[in-house]
């Protein structure tokens, strides 16, 4: 079933909302104020509150509007890329107002969020930014995506959201020649920013097996001018664009600096650690003397955090591995009070127990990294009925082409 619909305004997960006779609908590659004709999912015809579906046909474009980067994504072709409809000023106006509408919604904060374009986005036509790439085998071998909302694949023969060391990889390793076990999982990991060529700080896997380069990746980050070195398992999880770390890692450490405010000692806690993004800078940059309690639920992360800290000789860092919640519930003493908590939580979030454990600890700063503004409005409402205020917020626009957005959030006691 095919109808016209005037959009209104833009929704969550890269949809706009629009009406069809009264009845809500999502839809994607819309923008607001723009009149389409859209294809509605099936099926079309159930009682539900609210109907989904594509646009098939722009009858009056809004000003944002451009050819698609990457046609592919369009017309109910692979995801990932949501947003390749909209140009790259639209994209960061696009997601400002998503952190802003659900942090009024359900943070019950008027605020209005500074979005941050990464270096060398805008002259990449906001492309060749992914350090990451995940495909899985077609039936005859080939690398591909499924077809959004189906098991269809799509096979392909390069990614442009993929960076150019990646693709250059991609090509030695004749990943798109294909000659994959139908259905297998295909990962290739490429760090950046490199100081020194690839070598073979590289990793294609398949299956989760080592085909072509290191199961161990070294990554580099530099903050306000140090290098640090973070070992990183090739199907573990790191930051995706290749400025990312460098980007996150620098704010979160300006924001700490703010907080502690020259203190020469500090109790810091980093939760959802990962493998020490934020941990390492915050154990050598923020105080004279730090000690710190990091926790991590992946074994592995954990693991290559341990030996990160042990190459920088920190032996003040408890790094845990377990359930952040229920870690919390047996902290050593001296940890027990800190100064400043940083969490970086997937995408739910941290949710309500965890921030309670953090105002119980009493915590006088918080700085809260996350993917999702959903998850971090409900926690910030859930912060500031606890005695937090926030005192500054922030986005940075680390995925392009797609509706999601890393934002963070710093929060301060009241009466602190």
């Amino acid at each position: 079933m095919n109808a016209q619909v005037r959009i209104e305004r833009y929704a969550d997960q890269g949809r706009c909302v629009g009406h069809i006779d009264g009845r809500v609908v999502f839809v994607r590659f819309a923008l607001p104020g723009e009149l389409v004709q859209v294809a509605l999912d099936e099926p079309h015809d159930r009682d539900d509150r609210y109907w989904t579906g594509e646009v098939v046909e722009v009858i009056e474009p809004g000003p944002d509007r451009v050819d698609p980067a990457w046609p592919l994504a369009m017309g109910g072709g692979v995801g990932g890329a949501d947003l390749v409809h909209v140009s790259l000023e639209g994209q960061l106006r696009w997601k400002a107002a998503t952190i802003s509408d659900q942090m009024s919604r359900l943070g019950h904060v008027d605020v209005t969020v500074p979005v941050e374009r990464a270096e060398g986005d805008t002259e990449n036509g906001g492309l060749h930014w992914r350090t990451r790439i995940e495909m899985i085998a077609d039936d005859d071998g080939m690398p591909s995506m499924r077809r959004r909302g189906s098991h269809k694949r799509v096979p392909l023969d390069t990614m442009p959201l993929a960076t150019d060391n990646l693709l250059a990889v991609a090509d030695r390793e004749h990943v798109w020649d294909g000659g994959f076990e139908p259905g297998s999982q295909i990962r290739l990991s490429v760090p950046e920013p490199r100081k020194q060529p690839i070598e073979g700080n590289y990793a294609v896997l398949v299956d989760g097996e080592l085909r072509a380069g290191n199961r161990h990746l070294m990554e580099t980050v530099t903050v306000n001018g140090r290098d640090f070195q973070y070992m990183v398992d090739a199907n573990g999880f790191w930051q995706v664009h290749r400025q990312a770390p460098v980007m996150l890692a620098g704010h979160v450490i300006d924001l700490a600096n703010k907080a502690l405010d020259g203190m020469t000692s500090a109790c810091i806690w980093d939760l959802y650690s990962g493998a020490g993004l934020f941990t390492l800078p915050l154990a050598t940059m923020i105080a004279e003397r730090t000690r710190m309690l990091s926790v991590e639920g992946g074994k592995t992360a954990v693991k290559n955090a341990q030996r990160n800290l042990r190459a920088l000789n920190l032996p003040d860092v408890d790094a845990r591995c377990g359930d952040v919640s229920a870690t919390l519930a047996h902290v050593p003493a001296h940890l027990s009070r800190p100064d400043l908590v940083v969490l970086d939580p997937p995408r739910a979030g941290a949710h309500a127990k965890v921030c309670r454990q953090i105002a119980q600890a009493g915590a006088k700063d918080v700085i809260y990294v996350a993917c999702d503004p959903t998850s971090l409005a409900r926690d910030t409402a859930t912060l500031i009925s606890l005695g937090y205020r926030l005192s500054d917020i922030r986005a940075y626009d680390i995925y392009p082409m797609t509706h999601h957005v890393e934002t963070v959030a710093w929060f301060t006691r009241i009466g602190r």
